[in-house]
């Protein structure tokens, strides 16, 4: 087995090796992964198990408020994906798909002992989607605040003018970045998901880290845009699934919804007013409010 990085509700980053090697906190346990890669994954808590999934050009600390919210209850366990945070980058010694990121995820769900909840967030949703059908008897539930899988969008209606307008997004950021312009990818993503103007009144730190994260633009895009799943296999998540998405969001999203919310045979669908596709980051009291009450195993309403 190899390492994981494991940060505590305190900070304070650890290395842990080999099986359920316990820290100095009771809530305290170590991720593994497979082979040479490391997952880093943000702990805090104790109680069942919760795994929150980022999204793009974005990490772990994007699940913050949520973590604090919950960890006096439940065992957080936010994850960075592949490039993003402290996990390694992805080698690109062939296109990223899905389940690359799905098994660098697998050894955080084998260290749990219990079933556990699983939370993603627009790229992380689409990985929370692979996961649940890789793994779904140790699924107690899933939430998705619009998951990017483009995939099936594509295959359902390529000319619907949704796919068309996300497809443009894919190909003008990622010629962008491959001419090395990544602020210019930056700037039509953000500003794609965020709304027009969003990237001009950045800061400049924050601009910066969203530009590196380009950098790995097209591999995730290939991801969302390639898995070869078809639709109809997400018939087979039987397990409750908390849906959320923005009225405010950009159609894309809100199509891959419409198919989506339609398939999964337990997904409870809940649209929140005046709220966009970045909501878990600008509107994380709303959101982590209608999650804390699906965890619960209450009706959530917006």
């Amino acid at each position: 087995m190899g390492t994981a990085q494991v940060e505590t509700g305190q900070g304070q980053a650890e290395e842990f090796v080999g099986n359920l090697v316990r820290g100095d906190r009771p809530d305290h346990r170590p991720a593994h992964t497979m082979g040479h890669e490391r997952a880093y994954v943000r702990e805090a808590g104790a109680g069942d198990p919760v795994i929150c999934i980022h999204a793009s050009a974005s990490s772990s600390a994007q699940w913050r408020p949520l973590i604090d919210r919950l960890a006096s209850r439940f065992r957080m366990l936010a994850v960075d994906l592949y490039g993003a945070g402290r996990s390694p980058r992805w080698p690109d010694h062939r296109p990223l798909t899905l389940a690359d990121e799905v098994a660098l995820i697998e050894p955080v769900l084998a260290a749990t002992d219990t079933p556990v909840h699983v939370i993603g967030h627009s790229y992380g949703g689409a990985v929370a989607l692979m996961l649940a059908l890789a793994h779904p008897e140790r699924l107690a539930s899933l939430v998705l605040f619009e998951p990017v899988l483009f995939s099936v969008l594509i295959t359902h209606d390529p000319d619907a003018p949704a796919a068309r307008e996300i497809s443009t997004v894919r190909a003008d950021t990622c010629a962008a970045a491959e001419r090395g312009h990544l602020e210019v990818a930056g700037a039509r993503f953000v500003d794609y998901w965020m709304g027009a103007t969003t990237w001009a009144g950045m800061p400049d730190a924050r601009r910066k880290t969203i530009a590196t994260a380009m950098e790995q633009i097209a591999g995730e895009w290939h991801a969302l845009f390639e898995e070869p799943t078809p639709l109809e296999a997400f018939a087979a998540l039987d397990m409750p699934t908390l849906y959320l998405v923005g009225a405010d969001s950009p159609p894309s999203s809100r199509a891959v919804a419409s198919l989506l919310v339609k398939t999964l045979p337990r997904a409870i669908e809940v649209e929140l007013d005046s709220v966009g596709h970045m909501g878990p980051i600008t509107h994380p009291h709303r959101v982590n409010a209608l999650i804390e009450q699906h965890l619960d195993g209450r009706q959530p309403r917006g």
